[in-house]
């Protein structure tokens, strides 16, 4: 028989998160490692402000490894390490509940999810007031996972791009969360040119998996991604 799952929202700062576990422990330790993560993130800032402004990748710096794994993602998605903060603070909350033990560790960061269960997961696609926004999502049942979703219309994340969603499928979340930007940067235009670019960008970085475009109404895919289930509300 299963365990029931432990389920708590933690906020620090202005990064709203949700985690669920299935030992209590795991709550703790992914709130101090949240905490320890951004405050890591936020010292180095202070003497490396380029980390923080650039659109554009950097050379990846060897500590502190949340500052690393933000560049490394932005790298390879071709965009700034900003891109990957929230990604790759839930990968890393999710790395430190397995090590006590976690059957169950996911950790959402802002809509970005890091995730690895031992049973399937359902989480909802959020894209603002649009129709289909928590209306749909996708069953997760292969782990590790890692989903991102960038919105040039409902985020608060810099988008050059107008899609209403461009979630993008990895085994992390903060290389998810980098391509995930690249990829809504370039849905513009008219709704199928702007959904093919998306698409194009998407499965062109090394490490995607899936790609799912919301634009003007119309859905692309491309790639592995999860079953689309409807979400009851």
């Amino acid at each position: 028989m299963q365990t029931k799952l432990f389920k708590e929202n933690y906020t620090h700062k202005a990064s709203v998160c949700h985690i669920i576990s299935d030992i209590p422990q795991g709550i703790t330790v992914a709130k101090e490692s949240i905490t320890k993560n951004y405050q890591e993130l936020e010292k180095y800032i202070q003497t490396h402000q380029l980390f923080f402004y650039t659109f554009a990748p950097i050379p990846v710096p060897n500590e502190p490894l949340v500052a690393k794994l933000m560049a490394l993602a932005a790298q390879k998605a071709n965009v700034g390490p900003m891109a990957a903060v929230a990604g790759v603070i839930a990968d890393l909350a999710v790395v430190d509940m397995q090590k006590v033990g976690c059957k169950v560790a996911v950790v959402e960061d802002g809509g970005e999810i890091s995730a690895v269960s031992d049973r399937p997961i359902d989480v909802a696609l959020a894209a603002g007031n649009e129709p289909l926004s928590k209306r749909f999502g996708f069953r997760l049942t292969e782990f590790p996972i890692g989903i991102a979703t960038s919105s040039g219309r409902f985020s608060h994340a810099f988008s050059f791009g107008d899609a209403e969603a461009a979630t993008v499928f990895c085994q992390d979340a903060g290389l998810a969360d980098a391509a995930a930007t690249a990829v809504g940067n370039v849905v513009k235009g008219e709704a199928d040119v702007g959904i093919a670019a998306g698409i194009r960008q998407g499965m062109s970085i090394s490490g995607v998996l899936g790609v799912f475009v919301l634009y003007q109404g119309k859905v692309g895919t491309a790639g592995k991604i999860p079953q689309i289930i409807k979400i009851d509300l």
